[in-house]
């Protein structure tokens, strides 16, 4: 199985988008495929044993669209110029166009030869040629339209080249009689019509597409972020390259001021990096050798060298912006509500302008008034407006999250995050920052205290748990070399062992010591020490308990307020943690949770949260270790903070890239939010057309209420703007 995203040329509707999604999973070999109609993009999950790329790309065009190969970045200056140049110039054409067709209406002044009482076949061949001049620049609309038709996947443009083409057509015929003589056939003809409504819509579009890029900043701003060029070591000597130019294991250089190109480990020399775009911390980070730094980041004041490690699509912001693209790709499940109707509504809208037609003739009305109302009925019932109504919204609400450290992997969070009325936390380095000290030494054999903590401290250091930091960091500020460790062993919830100078240790909780058979006769010191709040770390060899340590944790800033906010909105929040009772009671008593589960292997983590999910609570589940990773890909929502381990935040649906709790509650706001706002388009969107078409049908003629092919584009860019506007005020949500 593989997994692409291709950009995708063409599409213009949810009926485009809906109609090629469905085509592509039609096909053989393809196993799952999501359209994104604002990203034009595909997101496409392949056999690559049954095809190739290039067969999914001629899967795209036989679908009446066009691939423009892997989706690589977001660069829109270059197409938005061309656009706006364009745009302008038939603007001008339009202006024009206006003025010859309808200037006598108002005694405009008007060329002798262009006067339509006196050169009626000169006014009728002038009126073609632009008409002309216009349909070229609607050939797209008019060739999606056919191809759509053909694959009986009609969509917007379907509608508009009927409607289109049929006024086109019976104007030429009227044309073809002014021309023998019949100028009173100046009456039929629509050649302006035909013209203004592909200026209308095409206007629309470009609307449409200023707005979609706009959503798309926060992603552009990531992009941007790492240099065009950097500098390399080769043989001693510096080099100037491009970012694609650097390979692993290439030295890169960044001296003050610069940004660091790729991901790396720093070689040589030490100084102060700007990194609160991915982690959201104000204060510069020190970094010297051996450190990692993250590509886009500033050197404030140092010389450094680097390897380079994680290059291209690896690097840490091309995974953001991976994940951005992909849950921007992702179907919400209140955007099958849209995907349905728009399935149903084109072919119905087709149905009603023939069957308005017919019915017209057979009431006795002229071709020409039972034309207009077939090509109007068509026009106005566009669902541009029901096309941008959920997608739109998703990918501004994608980008305020990413913008705000909230990286969704999934559309459906979005949708799904105001639903959670219980939010379970991991304590360690969920809840507290992780950043564990030694407290306290319970010494019971006759080794040295700095001898026994360079032998834990060198086991400990094989650990991902943020306990193992402590004693990382007590080996450092002590110079304590780290020894050799053989035989490493972990026991899931339990602690680990391992063998230093030939002697066995076994680390962790008093679990551990029954898995070992080791007596535990210092349950009393256990018990003192976690009423000071301390977790607790036994060490032991395979015949006694040779230490009890203490290590003590610091609660994350704002965790109190984060709390006693979800409290307030009735939130019900639990920790959910593998420490023991004491330890774990007294954190919750500090930052307002009542509700502990404590001493819990991560296998019983699991069972808590389906335990919940089986009382009908909707369940976010908080964490960062290797230990949650089950019980994140349980919970209907899962969040990791950033300084998780990579399987946490692989499991996971959510990652806080700031590590702030806080980004929780910005969360669930951003999911109100949009949901209201998702539901505000769509009944503006079902709103518009249920009130148009009747209109355009002619049904209110007789209250004076009625519409041309004309009106009826400019209403139906009106009500396009109105759900591009609306969903643009989620930009303004305001966050903590």
């Amino acid at each position: 199985m593989k997994k692409i995203i291709l950009s995708i040329d063409g599409m213009t509707c949810s009926a485009c988008s809906n109609g090629l999604e469905k085509y592509l999973n039609k096909q053989n070999g393809i196993i799952e495929a999501n359209v994104n109609l604002v990203m034009a993009n595909a997101t496409i999950i392949y056999d690559e044993n049954i095809l190739e790329k290039s067969k999914l790309d001629e899967f795209i065009k036989q679908a009446g669209f066009r691939s423009l190969g892997e989706f690589k970045e977001i660069n829109t200056e270059n197409r938005n110029k061309r656009e706006k140049i364009k745009f302008i110039i038939f603007t001008i054409l339009a202006i024009i166009l206006m003025y010859i067709s309808m200037g006598h209406m108002i005694n405009l002044p008007i060329f002798n030869f262009l006067e339509v009482k006196f050169n009626p076949i000169n006014y009728t061949i002038c009126l073609f040629l632009f008409a002309i001049i216009f349909m070229i620049y609607g050939y797209d609309i008019l060739k999606n339209g056919y191809k759509n038709l053909i694959h009986r996947t009609p969509n917007m443009d379907t509608l508009v080249g009927i409607g289109v083409l049929s006024s086109f057509l019976y104007s030429i015929y009227s044309m073809i009689m002014i021309i023998k003589g019949y100028s009173e056939n100046i009456q039929n003809l629509y050649f302006e019509s035909t013209a203004i409504v592909i200026y209308f819509i095409k206007l629309g579009r470009y609307l449409d597409g200023i707005s979609k890029d706009k959503t798309k900043e926060a992603i552009q701003k990531l992009v941007k972020m790492t240099p065009n060029k950097a500098t390399i070591k080769v043989d001693g000597k510096e080099k100037q390259v491009t970012l694609d130019e650097i390979h692993k294991g290439n030295i890169v250089i960044c001296k003050p001021g610069e940004k660091i190109a790729v991901d790396g480990e720093i070689l040589e020399g030490t100084a102060h990096f700007d990194e609160s775009f991915i982690t959201g911390e104000s204060k510069p980070s020190n970094k010297m050798k051996g450190d990692k730094v993250i590509a886009g980041s500033i050197n404030y004041d140092g010389y450094v060298e680097y390897k380079a490690e994680r290059i291209g699509k690896e690097s840490t912001i091309s995974e953001i912006v991976r994940l951005v693209v992909e849950a921007s790709n992702t179907k919400a499940p209140i955007a099958k509500i849209a995907d349905t109707v728009s399935g149903y509504f084109v072919p119905t809208v087709i149905a009603i302008a023939i069957l308005t037609f017919i019915v017209y003739l057979i009431m006795g009305y002229e071709f020409s008034n039972s034309l207009i109302r077939f090509v109007t009925i068509l026009v106005v019932a566009c669902p541009c407006s029901l096309g941008l109504a959920t997608p739109l919204a998703i990918v501004v609400s994608e980008g305020l999250c990413a913008s705000n450290g909230i990286l969704v992997k999934k559309s459906e969070i979005l949708e799904n995050a105001q639903k959670v009325d219980t939010i379970v936390f991991d304590k360690t380095g969920t809840l507290t920052y992780g950043k564990l000290k030694i407290s306290e030494i319970r010494n019971y054999s006759d080794i040295e205290k700095n001898t026994l903590l360079q032998l834990v401290g060198s086991i400990e250091s094989k650990s991902t748990h943020p306990i193992g930091k402590a004693f990382e960091n007590y080996l450092e500020e002590n110079n304590l070399e780290k020894l050799e460790v053989k035989e490493f062993g972990s026991a899931t919830g339990l602690g680990i062992i391992g063998k230093v100078n030939n002697q066995k240790l076994i680390l962790g909780n008093s679990k551990i010591l029954k898995e070992y058979n080791v007596k535990n006769v210092y349950s009393k010191d256990e018990e003192e020490l976690t009423k000071k709040g301390n977790s607790i770390v036994y060490v032991a060899n395979e015949n006694k308990i040779l230490a009890l340590i203490g290590v003590n944790d610091i609660v994350r800033e704002n965790v109190v307020e984060v709390i006693k906010e979800l409290n307030r909105n009735k939130v019900e929040t639990i920790m959910l943690t593998g420490d023991n009772k004491e330890t774990a009671e007294k954190i919750a008593k500090e930052i307002g949770i009542t509700k502990v589960i404590s001493n819990v292997l991560p296998s019983e983590k699991t069972q808590v949260v389906k335990a919940l999910k089986d009382q009908h609570k909707y369940v976010m589940m908080c964490g960062d270790g290797i230990n949650d990773s089950p019980a994140l890909a349980t919970a209907n929502i899962g969040v990791s903070v950033n300084s998780g381990t990579d399987i946490a935040m692989d499991s996971s649906d959510v990652i806080l890239t700031k590590n702030n709790l806080g980004s929780i509650l910005n969360l669930i706001k951003i999911s109100k939010k949009t949901v209201r706002n998702i539901k505000q388009n769509l009944f503006w969107a079902f709103f518009y057309n249920c009130l148009m078409i009747p209109v355009a049908m002619g049904l209110f003629t007789n209250f004076g209420i009625s519409i041309n092919p004309m009106l009826a584009s400019i209403a139906m860019m009106f009500s396009s703007i109105t759900v591009i506007l609306n969903t643009l005020r989620l930009k303004n949500t305001k966050l903590i």
